[in-house]
């Protein structure tokens, strides 16, 4: 089956109505702008014609009964279907609270964006001819209800997704969940700072979908724009809408006369606001003036251990290190910096040029 059809994806949307923003003085959310943001992606994908819409994680601010509702009735006004997981942010906590929604309530608000059994975190549905979604649950919960500090998959949910994809032999997979499964980031799986972005049993999950001949990977969670590659699976992380630089995806998937499929990546950006009309100029400042404390995390922390002297020193050199990150494809230049230290923080230049914009074969 020739398959040619449009899609966009816009992440960690951190939904909050007005009267339920925390002021908290170091988020580095600028959830102010999480509705506007929203209603002007909305605007501009009313232009195209797109045949779903993937919003993979933390659609609200903290699991705000209010903003799950108020989003909720938004995506069911959309003339194209949406699909949703939740992300950290949606389900803090296991159980019902006096501030956030459980994870068993979930489903029900989003019953209309994949999810067949309200009881049930994870879903699979034929979202066009020859073409399958499925969206897992990456959140993991102690005895007492308490969020661990990575993803995971356990092992119902594995032997599941094994069970849908024995069925799955003449569809296109893709799957949607909102920790990261491949790394994004220089070491990441085993730095403290990173690690908690990813999913813990993520290997697992790599081998099952690679069995499959599953390559498509959807996820949130990093806020970074970033396309990661492993053994032809290919993950798309897509940066939050609430911080720099505000991005969304528009992505073609196509087949030419000769049977090959590609997908066309287009990033897109919400520079400005009614209230905010230098949305990119605030929000990498925004980043930057809350990026001392994470930088010198960064320089004192394994593999750099600099000693606390010299990391105060340097981490103002750092100010925008994240926000570039963030804004994907950046490459960096630290000529100031210590060897080891500079051969550290410039592993994290792109080196394809493919986070943004790009076109993947898929063979």
């Amino acid at each position: 089956m020739a398959l040619n059809f449009r899609f966009a994806i816009a992440s960690d949307l951190h939904i909050a109505v007005p009267n339920t923003i925390a002021e908290q003085a170091h988020r580095f959310h600028l959830v102010e702008v999480s509705i506007p943001a929203f209603e002007v992606v909305l605007e501009n994908l009313s232009k195209l014609d797109i045949d779903f819409l993937l919003l993979p994680g933390d659609l609200t601010q903290d699991g705000e009964l209010e903003n799950h509702t108020w989003l909720s009735k938004k995506l069911a006004t959309l003339p194209y279907p949406v699909y949703v997981v939740p992300g950290n942010h949606d389900v803090p906590t296991k159980f019902t609270n006096d501030y956030s929604i459980g994870l068993a309530d979930f489903p029900t608000y989003y019953h209309h964006c994949g999810f067949d059994y309200e009881e049930r975190l994870y879903y699979t549905k034929q979202i066009l001819p020859g073409v399958r979604i499925i969206g897992l649950n990456s959140n993991q919960f102690d005895s007492s209800g308490k969020q661990e500090y990575t993803g995971g998959l356990e092992a119902e949910q594995l032997d599941w997704l094994k069970q849908v994809l024995t069925t799955t032999k003449e569809e296109l997979v893709m799957v949607m969940l909102h920790h990261n499964v491949i790394e994004h980031l220089p070491d990441q799986s085993h730095n403290s700072l990173g690690r908690r972005y990813m999913l813990e049993n993520r290997l697992a999950l790599l081998d099952i979908l690679q069995s499959a001949g599953v390559k498509l990977i959807f996820t949130g969670h990093l806020h970074v724009q970033d396309i990661a590659e492993y053994q032809g699976i290919y993950e798309i992380t897509t940066g939050s809408l609430v911080t720099y630089p505000h991005p969304y995806r528009i992505i073609n998937f196509t087949t030419d006369s000769s049977g090959q499929q590609s997908l066309k990546i287009e990033s897109h950006r919400v520079n400005s606001l009614p209230n905010f009309p230098n949305l990119s100029d605030i929000s990498r400042n925004w980043l930057g003036d809350r990026s001392f404390r994470f930088m010198f995390k960064l320089l004192t922390n394994p593999p750099v251990n600099l000693s606390p002297e010299i990391a105060e020193k340097l981490a103002p050199s750092l100010r925008y290190f994240w926000a570039d990150i963030a804004g994907g494809d950046a490459v960096f230049n630290f000529p100031e910096f210590p060897p080891h230290a500079r051969q550290y923080f410039e592993s994290f230049s792109t080196t394809n040029s493919i986070d943004n914009n790009a076109t993947l074969l898929l063979q």
